[in-house]
């Protein structure tokens, strides 16, 4: 039976998160629907990480294995011919039998993207954290980064998340701030983070503290502190699904030639 690895992109907005879930629609249910119009069969699928309910992705990567003989251009077809238009599968290919898109990933990169002004353009409100008032990007940046390196991030894990080990390394944390085409006023903030493995809502909760400096309620070394308290409670509030994006996902070896 031959097994493929697709890459994904999709608006998370009206979607409880790509994992199965009793109530409401993930895509992880509407790729295994759409596999069994075409398999005739269940078919499972696997993920490179399971996005929560709100977030977007731009390349999630899944694995599968069905027993109708179809080439990769075919599958790619069918699935997009079955999938919702908020759903989109940009490229497929044979894999390994092997090959498992969350424990072969050698670094996954998330993208979170702020608006900050006193307006957001309706174009954005899917896409992005709408903040008002004045922050201190020099401060966000020299904060974020901190983040980078080999630490403990349970101060940055959702509260009751269960994982073996805390431990993660961060291989780039940084900003970019862009000013609005329509009013230079604006800010575009774009946080990118790029790791060998994320927790339960690091990102988020990363971000929800960076802003609580760039809002002036804590220094730029607090950072540091919340890193080596491992203390959830201490850290900042977990941002907005709203913003986060999966980028992508690299793999080592002849894998990264199917990415």
């Amino acid at each position: 039976m031959p097994s493929f690895r697709i890459t994904i992109a999709y608006d998370g907005t009206d979607y409880v998160g790509w994992q199965r879930q009793a109530v409401g629609v993930s895509i992880q249910a509407l790729l295994e629907d759409a596999l069994r119009a075409l398999d005739g069969r269940d078919v499972r699928v696997t993920s490179a990480g399971r996005t929560d309910a709100g977030v977007h992705a731009l390349g999630q990567v899944a694995s599968f294995t069905i027993e109708r003989a179809v080439s990769a251009d075919a599958l790619l077809r069918a699935l997009n011919a079955h999938l919702p238009d908020a759903i989109r599968v940009l490229a497929a290919g044979e894999a390994p039998p092997t090959f498992h898109p969350r424990f072969g990933a050698r670094a996954k990169t998330y993208r979170y993207r702020i608006w900050n002004d006193d307006v957001i353009s309706p174009f954005e409100r899917r896409y992005a954290w709408h903040l008002t008032g004045d922050l201190d990007l020099g401060a966000m940046r020299a904060a974020a980064a901190l983040i980078e390196g080999r630490h403990n991030f349970a101060s940055f894990q959702a509260t009751g998340a269960s994982t073996q080990t805390t431990e993660r390394e961060v291989f780039a944390s940084r900003f970019d701030f862009h000013a609005s085409p329509a009013d230079r006023q604006s800010l575009l903030l774009v946080y990118e983070i790029s790791g060998s493995g994320f927790l339960r809502h690091m990102v988020r909760i990363i971000v929800g503290s960076l802003v609580e400096v760039g809002r002036g309620r804590r220094p730029v070394e607090w950072i540091a502190q919340l890193l080596a308290s491992k203390d959830r409670t201490a850290a900042g509030p977990t941002a907005p699904a709203v913003g986060l994006f999966l980028v992508g996902v690299e793999y080592a070896g002849a894998l990264a030639a199917l990415s």
